[in-house]
């Protein structure tokens, strides 16, 4: 019996977890933070400088929740598309906030330059009880792709397909919390009936490139503008952050449209996956919100001059 099976409450050791077991773990989620108040609310703020799109509705009973986009008012055909998006994993606090932020202070720097869609919270059953997954446990970041399980992943592909070839960047804004080792990988090991090994939780911001599109000068643009707001992580004594090579200071890569991340969903020439990490002693939470909008100001920035 592995370490993480002996202790996560839920399941039996080595059996993947079935309809029981899944309610099971369901009905030990609570809310702990409101969706309509931290998010909505600033979304309805937003009306007066941008389009709002009501672009779906999540029914998790008894909880409804609307879904929301947030669109350049002065959208321009004639002009390449910026997709921003935010709380794919709803525990990911600043990957939410950095996006509204983003829209709230940085955004009219790019008006007239880039059409701007931006989905602040794609999971907001997640966000509202600090989870990973969705009420069927199912990781949306691993379900873009048809019959990938997710109605939050579906939604948003749904979203972004009639502009999908027109998307020049694609920011994805995510975290890394000391809780994906000490619950959600746990978690997913139990889940799936699978042995569990600790790893490491890096201490830094990171971003995650793609294998098949690395864009290593256009990684390099976003670290260095986020080093001017928060510390990069440093590789670990195997060269590595969470088990992939370092390419770059603070860069890995994945296969994103293998592994059926958001970072994926277009044909965008650039793309990144921001990696915050929140836990740590050197960073507060305004620094992480003011780095995930400081990429995204990055990124843009470099797509839009190397077009």
């Amino acid at each position: 019996m592995s370490a993480a099976q002996a202790f996560y409450p839920i399941g039996t050791p080595g059996t993947a977890w079935g309809d029981a077991e899944r309610d099971e773990w369901r009905s030990r989620q609570s809310r702990r933070r409101s969706y309509e108040s931290d998010v909505l609310a600033r979304i309805e703020q937003l009306r007066g400088r941008f389009d709002v799109e009501h672009y779906g509705c999540l029914d998790y009973p008894p909880d409804r929740y609307p879904l929301f986009a947030v669109r350049s008012r002065e959208w321009n055909d004639d002009l390449p598309i910026a997709l921003v998006t935010g709380g794919v994993h709803g525990y990911e606090t600043s990957g939410v906030h950095g996006a509204l932020q983003f829209l709230d202070r940085h955004a009219a720097d790019f008006a007239g330059r880039i059409n701007l869609l931006v989905v602040p919270c794609v999971s907001p059953w997640g966000y509202e009880r600090v989870n990973r997954w969705n009420p069927d446990a199912v990781d949306p970041n691993r379900s873009f792709r048809e019959g990938g399980g997710s109605a939050e992943a579906d939604a948003l592909m749904k979203l972004v397909a009639p502009l999908r070839e027109r998307v020049l960047v694609h920011i994805d804004l995510h975290e890394t919390t000391d809780s994906d080792e000490s619950e959600f990988r746990p978690a997913k090991a139990a889940r799936d009936g699978e042995s569990f090994e600790a790893g490491e939780i890096p201490d830094g911001f990171y971003t995650v490139g793609d294998s098949e599109n690395p864009q290593p000068e256009f990684q390099t643009a976003v670290i260095e503008a986020v080093a001017k707001v928060t510390h990069i992580a440093p590789a670990d004594r195997n060269g590595e952050i969470i088990g992939s090579p370092v390419v770059a200071p603070g860069v890995i890569n994945y296969p994103v449209r293998q592994l059926a991340l958001c970072a994926g969903i277009t044909d965008a020439r650039y793309t990144t996956t921001t990696e915050v990490y929140p836990d740590s002693p050197r960073a507060t939470a305004e620094q992480c919100n003011a780095a995930q909008a400081a990429a995204v100001c990055a990124a843009l920035e470099f797509a839009l001059a190397h077009r």
